[in-house]
């Protein structure tokens, strides 16, 4: 596809305003690491909630999604509990409290905090260091896949060239030369430059995102997208089968269902509820979502960001997947019977080429742009935290100057990135690469961050043995069932992990006291402490253990509930189907009215600075 060069001057533009906006602010930036990596915690938390949405919007992820809207039509709404979606729910019911009450920079130092300084604590703090940095090479190779992808549809150069030997595809050349600008920006201004740029890319995008929905809704009747998907297509619900068959609609969709490994959909609905429950509880994995909870002012405003970024980021996001998904069942489909081999994760690129006007497309790739390099400067701007600060600065020069910080932090950047994208060369398809990071990778998360919330006595080194147990078990367990699909395999990394974990609990003495004591009277977590509970209370009489339990289980109930209302209703209006519309508009009112009275009204209670 050529793009017209109205279209072309406003991508270029965009582009040249994000580096320049990104160097203005970055004054901002440079005093400490505390300013460079958390924007000195003082950054609006509706601004930080914007932020990360905008760093949610990735191309990789929205090519993955309106490829399996495309397949799996409504039931498509489930799988993102793959990653789960749904742990930003917990994360705004009581995670973003517990975590900002802190007051650190990283997750890896609010190991330290949790469980001290000691050896045990140490060897955590090295390990989810490690564990930080390997999910950076994972979602840098994943972003590096999905851009090439996206590009080489649009612009009309090649970029092929040959260097020692080594074939550079003009796919990975408009990869190579994308993140290159991204991190220029990222490095240069920190956390001001990553959320002033992303502000400004999700305002293009959320445009974009009703511009699309406009066409597709303008574009598509409901008779053309009946005729267009199979008997089952429309449904929401399901039972232990997919019962999906795509013959005499398209060659090769039964196909690719069959090798995504999601017919018994029952029963992934089931391994995706387990493993989810599990992942939520652990809390944020050590990347942007975490440093976006830990730059907020206050503890009430890092819930309010985290709530925030559901409700700005999925009806949005999920209109402009239903709008090109319905003009490619429509329009694409006979275009892909006759190719008869189709790459699915193009359906996104091809649908722009084919249904967006000239002058809307440069807007619409601009906004997708944006979505790009805002997810892959929040983790480019997250990662170089856990070198500098938490090896750096804490193992090797404890008292250098803060400027000698902030620079070593771009030479992080600079090395993370290079080795991401070494990965990226040998990566897979998005699909694998998501099925690994969510499943595989995640899955040796869960087991130690959730005992450390909730249980007093698990140590130091039972941290440490459970994450370095996960972190073997998610690399070599695929590799031992190389056909049986991540999510899967998640109850034996979990399981592995937890043995990790028992055996660090049994072999390892508990934790210092007076860390523990520290701990639980300022994040205030519920779970099983009562010996440091009560400790606690002896020395402080006056100090309010949290007795939100129920509370808590009762909206995150009902926050997932109306999380999945803001991803199903525009689906619903795309497709025509009014009557489930109405009742996701009456669901989501309901639920958030119960939000509203039982979280959002009584977070002043509980969530004071420490």
């Amino acid at each position: 596809m050529n793009l017209s060069n109205l279209d072309i001057g406003i991508v270029l533009g965009y582009l040249v305003v994000t580096i320049f906006f990104g160097f203005w602010i970055s004054k901002h930036a440079s005093s400490n690491l505390k300013a460079y990596f958390l924007g000195g915690n003082q950054i609006p938390w509706y601004y930080l909630g914007l932020s990360n949405a905008s760093g949610m919007f990735d191309i990789s992820g929205t090519m993955w999604t309106v490829t399996i809207f495309f397949v799996y039509g409504l039931k498509s709404a489930w799988i993102p509990w793959l990653w789960p979606v749904w742990n930003q729910v917990f994360v705004m019911v009581f995670l973003a409290l517990w975590l900002r009450r802190s007051n650190v920079l990283t997750g890896a130092q609010w190991i330290t905090f949790r469980f001290g300084d000691g050896r045990g604590g140490r060897l955590s703090h090295i390990i989810v260091t490690v564990f930080a940095i390997i999910s950076v090479f994972g979602f840098i190779a994943y972003f590096f896949e999905g851009i090439g992808k996206f590009a080489t549809i649009f612009f009309p150069w090649d970029l092929s060239f040959s260097l020692g030997g080594l074939d550079i595809t003009s796919e990975q050349s408009y990869a190579l030369l994308i993140i290159a600008v991204t991190t220029v920006y990222t490095i240069k201004g920190g956390m001001w430059s990553v959320v002033a740029t992303e502000v400004l890319q999700f305002v293009i995008m959320t445009i974009s995102c009703f511009v699309v929905g406009w066409i597709a809704f303008r574009s598509v009747s409901a008779e053309q997208i009946d005729a267009a998907v199979p008997p089952g297509w429309k449904d929401l619900f399901f039972g232990w089968h997919l019962n999906l068959d795509w013959d005499g609609y398209l060659t090769g969709v039964n196909e690719k269902i069959a090798s995504d490994g999601f017919e018994l959909i029952g029963l992934l609905v089931i391994m995706m509820l387990f493993k989810g429950i599990f992942a939520s509880l652990a809390g944020p994995v050590p990347s942007y979502d975490m440093q976006r909870v830990l730059s907020t002012r206050t503890p009430a405003e890092a819930a309010k960001m985290s709530g925030l970024t559901i409700l700005v980021l999925m009806f949005p996001r999920y209109l402009m997947v239903a709008g090109f998904g319905v003009l490619s069942l429509v329009y694409l489909t006979p275009e892909f019977a006759q190719m008869g081999v189709v790459d699915f994760e193009t359906v996104l690129p091809l649908a722009i080429e084919r249904f967006i006007p000239v002058g809307f497309q440069g807007l619409l790739l601009a906004g997708l742009l944006a979505a790009f390099m805002g997810t892959f400067a929040a983790f480019i701007n997250a990662a170089p935290a856990y070198l500098v600060n938490d090896l750096y600065k804490k193992y090797i020069r404890p008292d250098a100057d803060p400027k000698t910080y902030v620079r070593y932090s771009y030479l992080a950047s600079i090395f993370l990135v290079v080795i991401g994208l070494f990965f990226g060369f040998f990566a897979g398809s998005i699909n694998s690469l998501t099925l690994w990071i969510t499943s595989a990778l995640y899955g040796g998360y869960a087991a130690a961050n959730v005992l450390k919330w909730i249980w007093w006595r698990f140590n130091s080194y039972g941290y440490f043995g459970g994450m370095l147990a996960g972190l073997i078990a998610s690399t070599v367990v695929p590799l031992l069932f190389p056909d049986v699909i991540a999510i899967y395999l998640f109850p034996i990394i979990l399981l592995t992990s937890f043995a990790g974990c028992a055996i660090g609990v049994l072999f390892g003495a508990p934790d210092d006291e007076a860390v523990l004591m520290n701990f639980y009277r300022q994040t205030n977590p519920w779970g099983f402490w009562k010996p440091i509970r009560e400790k606690v209370l002896a020395a402080n009489p006056d100090f309010q253990p949290n007795r939100d339990f129920y509370r808590d289980l009762f909206n995150v109930l009902i926050g997932i509930v109306w999380q999945m209302t803001l991803l199903v209703m525009p689906i619903y209006l795309m497709i025509r189907s009014y009557t489930e519309l109405a009742v996701g508009v009456v669901l989501f009112l309901v639920t958030s009215f119960l939000l509203k009275k039982y979280w959002y009204e009584r977070l002043k209670d509980n969530a004071q600075t420490t």
